[in-house]
């Protein structure tokens, strides 16, 4: 965000808390808008970001043909209709077919897609095509699970639910037996 939207951001700020029946000028208040200017720019970086600086060409050539699994990723992301956190774990496998990625990359792509507006179908669906579009694997399994304020704190007030979400790509989607590795994978406690 350039200076000129943070400022737009904190005009905002300071309207919304007038609108709510609050005093922008009440001295636990008077930094607010700065305070969530600042915090947007962090919640909404995913928006600036390019895969191939994400990537940074952490692109291998390797032979290895067995599953690669990095699982129990925290993500923060931001419920597109109410504006409100939801999050939880990631959980990606890929098959290789000629190709790997450096490990650290998989959650810097979780983190580019959470760091948005989203729903999390869409993330979950984003993370697994962009993984299938960098290295053409063999398959691509992505597994969200995520708890939503939206669900927990307005609305129905469950606050012990939770959402999963799964995308499967070629050998995940055709063969039983590979996906079902991957979500005992998944299953197993540390």
């Amino acid at each position: 965000m350039t200076e000129k939207n943070v400022s737009k951001i904190e005009i905002l700020i300071n309207k919304l808390l007038i609108e709510i029946g609050e005093d922008p000028n009440r001295e636990g208040l008077v930094k607010t808008p700065e305070r969530v200017a600042k915090a947007w720019e962090f919640l909404a970086k995913g928006y600036k970001q390019e895969l191939s600086t994400v990537i940074n060409d952490a692109v291998f050539t390797e032979e290895y043909d067995e599953m690669v699994t990095v699982k129990d990723v925290d993500f923060f992301s931001l419920c597109e209709h109410h504006l409100l956190p939801f999050f939880g774990k990631a959980h990606v496998a890929y098959i290789p077919d000629g190709k790997i990625i450096g490990l650290s990359k998989i959650p810097r792509i979780i983190e580019m897609y959470g760091r948005r507006l989203q729903v999390q179908e869409r993330m979950t669906h984003q993370i697994a095509e962009t993984i299938n579009d960098v290295l053409s694997p063999k398959g691509v399994a992505v597994v969200l699970e995520g708890e939503h304020m939206c669900m927990q704190m307005r609305g129905v007030e469950k606050q012990n639910s939770y959402a999963t979400t799964s995308s499967m790509i070629g050998q995940f989607r055709k063969d039983s037996k590979t996906r079902d590795e991957f979500l005992k994978i998944v299953a197993l406690k540390k």
